[in-house]
């Protein structure tokens, strides 16, 4: 590292890619295990079902932030902020399905999962724009 130069944002690059790796197990788990899945009637299974797209595009944004930080390319803030918004706008959407459909009054290791991933998505999705945001003239260089 030469004198003068931003440190690598390593919490950056680990948050975005703690987030595709999780996105990538809970999805193995909801369909293989089962053992995320917090209830199993059709209306619920239905509305999971309907996330897979969604987050594959957000972990593949996530993905490719982390990679493209880790390697100082400017393309790596870009995929961050796509990644983080969409963590907020999935986690909204989860987060009002389940306060509708009283999933959180429901005890147990899927919904204290799911409770995690609502969390982590809100919080870690603000926290990754407002991070990426501020160190924007360090991670988008000009020329580059």
């Amino acid at each position: 590292m030469s004198l003068g130069r931003p440190k690598r944002p390593t919490l950056l690059i680990a948050a975005l890619a703690i987030t595709a790796l999780a996105t990538a197990g809970y999805w193995t788990a909801f369909f293989t295990a089962g053992s995320v899945q917090v209830r199993g009637d059709p209306t619920y299974l239905a509305f999971e079902r309907a996330f897979p797209l969604a987050d594959a595009w957000m972990a593949a944004c996530a993905a490719a932030g982390a990679l493209g930080l880790a390697r100082d390319r400017p393309w790596g803030f870009l995929f961050g902020l796509l990644a983080a918004g969409s963590l907020v706008y999935l986690g909204c959407l989860d987060v009002l399905f389940n306060i509708n459909a009283g999933n959180y009054a429901i005890a147990g290791g899927a919904m204290a999962v799911e409770t995690v991933i609502n969390g982590w998505s809100i919080v870690a999705g603000a926290w990754l724009i407002h991070a990426l945001w501020r160190r924007r003239d360090a991670l988008i260089k000009p020329g580059v």
